[in-house]
């Protein structure tokens, strides 16, 4: 027992010893961080910041667009609902009523027909003419010479005569000469094969079997045409149809100074409208 007393200082000592004669592990160094090494990270860096932005507007001009497109969609579904709403709002009609509304508004019977040549008459010039029904053209056209422009009280105005062709009997006698004087509406520009022209146009009132209206003309001479007055769509437009078949159904107007109407017929040519 004594000796294990005794043995017990020395033992730890020894210990003690041993362990302070076990050498130290050496710690591992940081590899230097060379400048070179350092501006090739902030590169890189700034590259891959680079490239995450670039995907982040891709994303977001891809999500403008698709709500852009969600849009218009949804107005244009918003658009057909409301006409099918305003549809679904209207009452229904039995089929019978239906048939006899079409035949009721039918545009035709509501018109005045023409045939493919008529009578026109010019009040304020007191006379008539015989005029073409032409459908192709847009504009009407009033044979015209010594057009010559001119202001009235601020206002664009001309004086013409009327250009006639020696044959025919389609004027009053003593119009060849008359000035006639009318305010310009507006101006059209005429593209030819000769080149562009400027003509004036004018509203001049009209008759044509019961209808009585103002009717725009363009001036320009049209001695080398048959007829000198030429009816176009805007004349006809809701208000008369054209029947390509027959010429003259309306009658003649009269003025002082012209034959009765009762003999136009024998001024009527059968074949009026083959020609130009």
């Amino acid at each position: 027992m004594l000796i294990r007393k005794l043995l017990l200082p020395v033992t730890l000592t020894s210990v003690v010893v041993m362990a302070g004669c076990v050498p130290a592990q050496p710690q591992p160094q940081k590899p230097v961080l060379t400048p070179d090494a350092f501006s090739q990270r902030i590169d890189a860096l700034q590259e891959q910041l680079a490239g995450q932005c670039n995907v982040q507007q891709q994303q977001l001009a891809d999500q403008q667009a698709l709500s852009r497109s969600l849009r218009r969609d949804v107005r244009e579904v918003g658009s057909q609902l409301r006409q099918i709403h305003a549809e679904m709002e209207q009452p229904a009609q039995p089929q019978a009523v239906e048939a006899c509304k079409a035949v009721t508004d039918n545009p035709i019977l509501d018109k005045a027909l023409l045939g493919r040549v008529e009578w026109v008459g010019f009040p304020t010039i007191s006379s008539y003419f015989k005029a073409r029904i032409d459908t192709g053209a847009n504009t009407s056209s009033l044979s015209a010479r010594d057009i010559t422009e001119f202001e009235r009280d601020g206002a664009k105005w001309v004086k013409f005569k009327l250009a006639l062709r020696d044959d025919g009997k389609y004027f009053v006698a003593g119009d060849r000469d008359k000035w006639v004087e009318a305010q310009v509406s507006r101006t059209v520009t005429i593209i030819q094969a000769s080149g562009r022209e400027e003509r004036p146009v004018v509203s001049l009132l009209m008759t044509l079997g019961d209808i009585k209206q103002k009717v725009e003309f363009t001036l320009n001479d049209r001695r080398d045409l048959t007829y000198p007055v030429l009816l176009g769509r805007r004349f006809m437009m809701d208000i008369a149809a054209v029947d390509v078949s027959r010429t003259f159904i309306n009658a003649r107007p009269e003025y002082p100074g012209s034959a009765p109407s009762n003999e136009a017929a024998k001024d009527e040519d059968p074949n009026e409208g083959n020609r130009d």
